[in-house]
């Protein structure tokens, strides 16, 4: 319905007029006033109520189903989040009233947080065993890399021969490269994009080493690797590449691919959670 309301709620028009009002001498008595809502009289009779529906008091259903469809690694990750959020919590009796509302989503949720805080494990509450695959990341398929950024990590001893197939395959398929080194500017035939202390891992999606023998020595480059290889992110290697992955002592070799073949399906996963990461530090 149009009308002279503007800037009202999800007002996505454009208005050219110099008014919003009328009637108005400036804007050709634009905007002018449609016809309004109509009432339509008709006899009613008995008692009016206006109340919610009985579902509106279930508080939990819909967060329980969420919870019992995570993975392993998923759990972990929410069971973090509240112990770090509840951490910033002094008041006691907030922190214990959370854990009364985790009792009610699920007891083995109030349970691994109450247990993360020191705090008694609240009594557990009935409730469904519903669940969707569609709610866990694990459960769905990949995506591809278009759009995914990767970190190529480099110095003047890269094997530049080695890595072009490689950086070229990823490019075709849509994935974003960029070549990090301990200086900018050329190393050896490679333009620099970004300097290794200008960036981190956290703003890439997956890892590509090319000079292992010159980047060992390289502080921020080993820990660039360990900390991509901590939150799950896909690691390849070309020419001495798999040097620097010796410097960085990562738990498992094999979770590091090499061929462009390799890293595009590690890359397609996105995340590889599964890895075990306990202990390591980054």
């Amino acid at each position: 319905m149009n009308n002279d309301q503007r800037d009202g709620y999800h007002q996505d028009v454009i208005h050219t007029s110099r008014t919003s009002y009328s009637i108005n001498s400036i804007s050709g008595g634009c905007p002018m006033a449609g016809d309004g809502y109509v009432h339509y009289q008709e006899r009613v009779d008995g008692q009016k109520i206006r109340e919610r529906s009985p579902s509106f008091a279930d508080h939990h259903g819909q967060a329980r189903m969420f919870w019992n469809s995570m993975s392993g690694w998923e759990r972990d990750h929410i069971v973090a989040a509240f112990l770090f959020e509840l951490g910033h919590v002094r008041r006691k009796p907030v922190r214990e009233g959370v854990l009364a509302q985790l009792a009610g989503v699920h007891a083995d949720l109030a349970t691994r947080v109450a247990q993360g805080l020191g705090l008694p494990v609240p009594p557990a509450q009935d409730g469904h065993d519903l669940a969707s695959p569609a709610l866990s990341q694990a459960a769905q398929p990949p995506a591809g890399i278009a759009t995914r950024k990767v970190a190529i990590l480099a110095a003047d001893g890269g094997d530049a021969d080695a890595l072009n197939p490689v950086r070229q395959a990823l490019e075709d398929r849509g994935a974003i490269c960029e070549v990090l080194a301990p200086h900018e500017g050329q190393t050896g035939p490679l333009s620099v994009d970004r300097s290794l202390g200008m960036v981190s891992s956290v703003l890439y999606d997956a890892v590509l080493l090319t000079d292992g023998a010159a980047l060992s020595a390289v502080g921020n480059a080993v820990h660039f690797v360990r900390e991509a290889f901590k939150h799950g992110k896909a690691i390849g290697a070309v020419g001495s590449g798999a040097t620097l992955l010796e410097a960085a002592a990562l738990p498992g070799s094999q979770e590091v691919v090499s061929g462009d073949d390799g890293l595009i399906e590690a890359i397609a996963v996105h995340r590889h959670h599964d890895r075990d990461i306990t202990g390591f530090a980054a």
